[in-house]
């Protein structure tokens, strides 16, 4: 099988379509036409319909496709491995975090790590699910959930305390709550909540505290929490590091700051059988040096 030709195929469905693969290769069209259908009658299948609109893959193509696509970078990465041996670091280091934690914690760390490594492409995946890391090919993952797949690397990172926080627009409306139990009362932006409804355990000066609070905004995103509490619509528990920026801008005020919620810890986990290439540990150990937990917190092999 010519792997020229597979290489070609991929990028015409990556890139949806001639014209865009062609622009990526830095082939003319016609080549690019040319190199697919040579390779459609060397493995005797059509793999893509064409029309005047646009390209669509067969049922043929999209097998191939699923198969080849991961074929294909485990080549590239075994390149990029033997030649990551000398000079600089290069290659990709693929990476899947959840939207909030790469707007707020990820992003800081991939421009710092880009400008020190210039020939080291970054390809994020950004997702709620949990990605499985070996089968799509993915180096690093941010996660913040329960590990319980033995074949990670876990390492875990500095705990995240969060807080409570409203507007002063809210608070020009209802005055701030001066105890845990007045929350019930107010209007809660409420992360993972049971229709409109969650409870909320806080610590304070007092010990452990539990209220039951109630809002009209219920989401599972920390960037919306963030956002919906900045517009007023209520009081939003959410880590502290994100809530920063928007009380120094005057956005955003600490309620009841005595008292914190969760402590999330987050951790780096990768594949533990894989080998890592110095563009990876490069990567991990920024990871680590900015965000990692403190001795008393030690690292988890296999989590």
């Amino acid at each position: 099988m010519d792997l020229n030709r597979a290489n070609v195929f991929v990028k015409v469905v990556e890139e949806g379509g001639f014209t865009a693969a062609a622009r990526a290769l830095e082939l003319p069209k016609s080549s690019v036409s040319r190199s697919v259908a040579l390779f459609e009658k060397e493995l005797g299948v059509l793999l893509l319909r064409r029309s005047t609109r646009k390209v669509e893959l067969t049922e043929a193509g999209r097998l191939f496709y699923d198969a080849a696509s991961r074929s294909l970078a485990g080549l590239e990465d075994a390149r990029a491995t033997v030649s990551d041996l000398q000079g600089s670091l290069r290659g990709t280091v693929r990476i899947t975090a959840p939207p909030d934690a790469a707007v707020w914690i990820l992003g800081p760390l991939v421009a710092r790590f880009v400008e020190q490594n210039p020939c080291v492409h970054v390809d994020l995946l950004l997702t709620g699910r949990v990605v499985d890391l070996v089968a799509e090919g993915v180096d690093f993952g941010f996660r913040a959930s329960q590990l319980s797949d033995t074949s990670l690397v876990a390492r875990r990172l500095m705990p995240r305390p969060s807080g409570l926080f409203a507007s002063p627009r809210y608070l020009a409306q209802r005055p701030a709550p001066s105890r845990v139990a007045e929350l019930a009362s107010h209007a809660c932006v409420i992360f993972r909540g049971d229709h409109g409804r969650a409870q909320w355990l806080l610590t304070g000066p007092a010990g452990d505290e539990t209220v039951e609070v109630r809002g009209q905004i219920t989401c599972d995103d920390f960037s919306f929490v963030h956002q919906a509490t900045v517009c007023g619509l209520g009081i939003g528990l959410m880590p502290r590091f994100l809530a920063a920026p928007a009380v120094a801008r005057g956005e955003l005020t600490p309620v009841l700051p005595s008292y914190e919620g969760f402590r999330g810890s987050w951790h780096l986990v990768y594949p533990s059988a894989r080998y890592l290439p110095r563009r990876a540990v490069a990567f991990r150990d920024l990871v680590l040096a900015e965000l990692g937990a403190p001795a008393s917190e030690p690292a988890i092999s296999d989590a």
